[in-house]
């Protein structure tokens, strides 16, 4: 199924898509300690919050490129920092990471708040935040949100010898959720940006204090934000996708779709529910392991968006495969070990019996990829692909060594100096 890139018209088409992005970010005082404020952002369908009141979420349009999504990004942070800056009670801050700062207990986690008909949204967090504890909720990211252009589904399409393209179109998202989720580890590895971290988080009696993590990334991590169970599904066609989904929901292991803790989700037009994904289709791609990068103002590099398209069209270009259950447990257990500070002693497994250091790994597939667009007249997809090699071939070149340099000690004070920093120069700009 998937793109044959050989085709003149698939390959023309190829760069096109659909773009969207959702940042997390915890709005903080100071002092480094959450905001208690009211959502200051009621109006905006752009500015919403994720699990608890403090937590920011800017949700772009949907642009036929990155560049739009990441500039609307861009501005809809400038936006939220300058009007936090000039709030009533006083001003606060973005907090720049995907770890939170101090954290007073459980009870300083206000759970956001909806009134009215939204009240369902509300009754759904307090179920998160007893399943699974309020501070694990506090880990902020960024979801990157794919579709192909309609012109290349129906140039696949076309080739393809199918009749329904309805159902075409939903085998062609469902296969690139396989390579993608496959892929996650390599995602996790070159993007992690979330090796420090307050004791606050886990400990109460730690605040204050720089505790040592093993981790790169804490939230795509082994004790980060997972299900309390191993989710497989069924990828052999929409409905039995779905119904693997449902089968679990009908178990009482999960309460609904938006539940599904995953790297990667398959989501509908309009509400994100099961019966909607199963009635009209497969619109868009959600990519979910993406840290907050501290070293960026806005929270991501554009470069490192640009690279995901990119792997998610090179990946359309190999022959699919059935993800049987070990496969899948074999992803997952991929990212966990992918999230790890420390990657000397790391292999990531690529089959029965077979293994390789995570290093090996990444660079084959980097360069498989360089191979690929070497071929194609895409200059800021291979340049894109360069800067990851870039990472890989120098000490330190990772996000997350760099951070870990930086904000290794004294973490929250130094991350409040670097976030008062960007403040500092979007408000003058």
């Amino acid at each position: 199924m998937s793109f044959d890139f050989n085709n003149p018209a698939i390959r023309q088409q190829m760069i096109y898509g659909n773009f969207g992005l959702e940042k997390e970010s915890l709005r903080v005082t100071r002092d480094g300690f959450l905001s208690h404020t009211a959502h200051p952002f009621p109006d905006n369908p752009n500015m919403d919050r994720d699990f608890c009141e403090n937590q920011t979420e800017l949700i772009t349009d949907v642009w036929d490129s990155v560049e739009g999504a990441w500039t609307q990004l861009a501005q809809l942070h400038t936006k939220a920092v300058r009007t936090l800056h000039d709030l009533d009670s006083g001003a606060e801050l973005l907090w720049p990471f995907s770890n939170p700062p101090y954290v007073r207990g459980e009870s300083d986690i206000p759970i956001a708040t909806y009134h009215g008909r939204l009240h369902g949204k509300e009754q759904y967090r307090q179920y998160l935040a007893q399943k699974y504890g309020r501070r694990k909720m506090l880990f902020s990211g960024i979801h990157f949100n794919f579709s192909f252009s309609e012109e290349l589904l129906h140039e696949g399409f076309r080739s393809s010898g199918q009749t329904d393209y309805r159902v075409y179109r939903d085998s062609i998202y469902l296969e690139l959720a396989k390579k993608v989720t496959r892929y996650s580890w390599l995602i996790v590895y070159l993007t992690s940006a979330s090796p420090v971290m307050d004791g606050s988080l886990f400990c109460d009696e730690d605040i204050g204090l720089d505790v040592p993590v093993r981790y790169a990334s804490v939230r795509c991590s082994a004790i980060g934000y997972w299900n309390d169970f191993l989710p497989l599904l069924n990828y052999d066609d929409l409905h039995t996708y779905v119904q693997s989904i449902h089968d679990y929901v009908d178990a009482g292991q999960l309460r609904e779709a938006a539940e599904l803790y995953y790297p990667v989700r398959l989501k509908p037009k309009g509400e994100n529910s099961l019966r909607n994904l199963e009635d009209t289709g497969v619109n868009h791609i959600e990519l979910r392991t993406l840290d907050l990068n501290p070293l960026s103002p806005f929270g991501i590099e554009k470069q490192d968006l640009i690279f995901l398209h990119a792997l998610m069209l090179y990946l359309m270009s190999k022959e699919d495969q059935r993800f049987e259950d070990f496969e899948q447990k074999m992803a997952i257990e991929n990212v966990k070990q992918a999230a790890q500070y420390d990657v000397d002693s790391v292999r990531i497994e690529t089959g029965w019996h077979a293994a390789l250091p995570i290093r090996d790994a990444a660079c084959g597939v980097l360069d498989d990829m360089r191979r690929f667009y070497s071929g194609l007249e895409y200059p800021e997809l291979s340049q894109a692909v360069e800067k990851q090699k870039q990472k890989l071939s120098r000490p330190g070149g990772r996000y997350a060594e760099q951070v870990r340099e930086r904000f290794g000690h004294d973490f929250v004070n130094n991350g409040l100096a670097l976030a008062e920093t960007y403040a500092a120069e979007l408000i003058r700009h």
